[in-house]
């Protein structure tokens, strides 16, 4: 089991709803896509390693839950802004919502 964290370090992750809005395969990567998430007030980019499972189209207007205050990184000369959250099954499942909530919602 992992190491477990206090509930005040679990209110220090930002998790909130995401829409994509574009996707888009990364040049020279065989796993990255490139993906664009509407959060309301502010789009943000994120790379993440889903290419073998995904194809960027089947990706756009899907409701995601991302972590929204990941430090930036900087992968292949790109700069993600946060991390989408999935479950780790024979591929990558996102953790979405179920009703239609607006994006930029804060999960808590």
């Amino acid at each position: 089991m992992p190491e477990q964290i206090s509930f005040e370090q679990f209110k220090k992750l930002d998790l909130r709803v995401g829409k994509i809005i574009v996707a888009a395969r990364v040049e020279g990567s065989e796993k990255l896509l490139c993906l664009e998430i509407d959060l309301g007030e502010e789009k943000r980019q994120i790379l993440s390693g889903i290419a073998p499972f995904y194809q960027p189209e089947e990706l756009l207007n899907k409701s995601v839950v991302i972590v929204a205050n990941l430090e930036p990184r900087k992968i292949m000369g790109l700069e993600s802004q946060g991390m989408l959250l999935c479950a780790n099954a024979d591929k990558p499942i996102f953790l979405t919502v179920i009703s239609e909530t607006p994006v930029g919602t804060k999960i808590c």
